[in-house]
């Protein structure tokens, strides 16, 4: 009986850091839009969380049918609609002698028992985490129990919404039951702990997003969501032979567009960043010398590399392709140097006497 959940949970644990990988972007955006910074205790739980439901997934689904053409399961029906059935399968099935109270411990051996208690709890994380992190009522609680319950049992049913030819686990209303008491378990426990774990609603409350530092990460966050926009653009102008349609798109979309929005592209909007200068508003300026430095100079040297490729000369071409590899090898170790050394200021941000900061959305007491 063991082996079969540990089976699924070692397939958990080893797929757990690529589903890490894929969540962390979304995780990290959530934290800086909703609380402008990233808390690692809120996001230890938030792993914490993915990891257990990967773990329920798994323990739900595997193992897999051998083929998608699988075999109808060997029963009457695969919709057990009786309420509380597990009782007569636990009396059937048990070697306990009620009568004697030292065959009790047959109980924790026998299939029957043991699917009870599983089925409890699998859905006791999650009714913690409802009740701890999101801070759910009773009735939230309850509803996303049996609702997180029933998708289990209806993917169950359904051999995956028709992935296999035939259901390969039953559909058992005392799933439904075990695992809705789970959840309300689960809230119970947290709110038993509560007083032994930090509160979530006071994490922020000494918290100066003035003084924080706009981490590498959060850069790199907003500056491949600013790529993702920009590159399609460029391409449909090029595509309709815009001249200079590079120079063209980074000029509107990197100088013009921040200086309008406060300092502000979609990326550092959706990341929560802004650019601020020497004063108290952002002078055009500073834009123009922050951002075309990085993407007028060095996005442009690396844009006009197509130029010269098309151009068809082969020793003006490498030693382009020279120039564009001495120049990034440059401006890689730059950066490695202000990632070592947290004083130094990037390149850009030096000359133009510009810096990011986190905008804090909580309105301002007056006096």
């Amino acid at each position: 009986m063991l082996e079969a959940y540990l089976f699924p949970i070692s397939y958990a644990f080893l797929t757990f850091p690529i589903a890490a990988l894929l969540c962390a972007v979304p995780f990290l955006i959530v934290q800086y839009r909703k609380y402008g910074y990233f808390n690692k205790f809120r996001g230890f739980l938030l792993y914490l969380f993915l990891l257990y439901m990967m773990n329920a997934v798994y323990l739900v689904l595997l193992p897999l049918p051998a083929s998608r053409h699988n075999a109808p399961m060997d029963v009457a029906s695969v919709m057990q609609w009786l309420p509380l059935n597990f009782i007569q399968d636990i009396i059937k099935e048990t070697k306990v002698v009620w009568g004697v109270p030292s065959t009790y411990t047959h109980l924790l051996k026998e299939r029957a028992f043991l699917q009870v208690v599983f089925n409890v709890i699998l859905v006791v994380p999650f009714g913690m985490f409802l009740r701890y992190y999101a801070r759910a009522s009773w009735v939230a609680c309850l509803a996303a129990s049996f609702g997180l319950s029933l998708f289990f049992e209806v993917t169950q049913v359904t051999g995956i919404y028709g992935f296999y030819d035939h259901p390969y686990r039953l559909f058992d209303v005392d799933d439904l039951l075990m695992n809705t008491l789970g959840g309300m378990m689960g809230l119970v426990l947290a709110d038993w702990m509560k007083n032994h774990l930090p509160r979530l609603d006071r994490l922020d409350e000494k918290v100066d997003l003035s003084q924080k530092r706009v981490s590498y990460t959060r850069r790199a966050i907003a500056f491949g969501i600013d790529a993702a926009v920009m590159l399609p653009i460029i391409g449909v102008l090029t595509v309709m032979n815009v001249r200079g349609a590079y120079f063209f798109a980074v000029i509107l979309y990197y100088i013009v567009l921040p200086y309008m929005m406060q300092g502000q592209t979609l990326g550092k909007w959706v990341v929560r960043v802004q650019i601020r200068g020497a004063g108290e508003h952002l002078k055009l300026k500073e834009v123009i010398v922050r951002n075309g430095l990085l993407y007028v100079v060095w996005g442009g040297f690396h844009a006009l590399f197509i130029t010269v490729n098309v151009i068809g000369s082969h020793v003006l071409l490498a030693m382009y392709a020279v120039g564009i590899l001495l120049l990034d090898g440059v401006v890689f170790l730059h950066v490695l140097l202000c990632l070592i050394h947290r004083d130094r200021k990037l390149l850009h941000e030096a000359k133009s006497g510009t810096r990011l900061a986190i905008v804090d959305n909580k309105p301002v007491q007056a006096d």
